[in-house]
């Protein structure tokens, strides 16, 4: 079928996501959005009586706090998704740059595939992960752990908690104020011009491959 002659210019896209980044992104999101529902639940006596059935709310919330670690450690088989960790893990000159800088999007400074900011929320979330399993572990090992470490564990997971929903509060802001970027985790591309204004050293690099 033949475009009509008058039609805007079809604008090219770059590949930014592969498919297994893209799903273990997603189901990392599910996951992490039931976990602060259920313990929005768990932690508000209004909520509880309005939802009732605190007993399975708490087992759905600590069953999909297991299942967190699943998407990621999958992931791990794809080569693809391996680069992007080796991409977040990478902190550069320009990384630090543009942490301290006031007009970090004036395109002055070198942006790759992931700006400094979309590292540091990847790292604190990967963490953050990593403690809640632990801390929740311990909370639900009544007979092997001592009181003294629940006690600690839950003093822990409550704060930690607190700043994973502030965090991901903070990501989804940020997210649905780019709906290039939102979109490209559906699609798993983006258009160039868009690429050229936000990650202009990763737009060179795709296109000089």
């Amino acid at each position: 079928m033949t475009r009509p002659a008058d039609a805007p210019p079809v604008e090219p896209e770059l590949a930014r996501f592969g498919r297994p980044a893209r799903w273990v992104h997603g189901l990392v999101g599910v996951l992490m959005l039931v976990c602060i529902a259920t313990a929005a639940v768990l932690y508000n006596s209004s909520l509880q009586l309005l939802v009732g059935h605190r007993r399975a709310v708490e087992l759905v919330h600590v069953w999909a706090g297991y299942a967190l670690p699943v998407p990621l450690l999958a992931g791990l088989l794809s080569a693809g998704y391996r680069a992007e960790l080796r991409r977040l893990n990478r902190f550069t000159g320009h990384d630090w740059r543009w942490l301290r800088s006031r007009t970090r999007r004036d395109g002055r400074i070198p942006v790759g595939k992931y700006n400094a900011g979309q590292k540091l929320n990847a790292s604190l979330s990967g963490g953050a992960i990593a403690v809640l399993l632990l801390t929740g572990a311990v909370m639900q090992a009544t007979d092997l752990a001592p009181l003294a470490w629940r006690t600690g564990a839950t003093l822990m997971h409550d704060w930690f908690s607190l700043a994973v929903g502030l965090l991901v509060l903070g990501h989804l802001a940020f997210a649905l104020r780019d709906p290039v970027a939102l979109r490209s985790l559906r699609t798993g591309t983006v258009p160039r011009r868009w690429a050229r204004s936000e990650h202009p050293a990763w737009a060179d690099e795709v296109e000089d491959r």
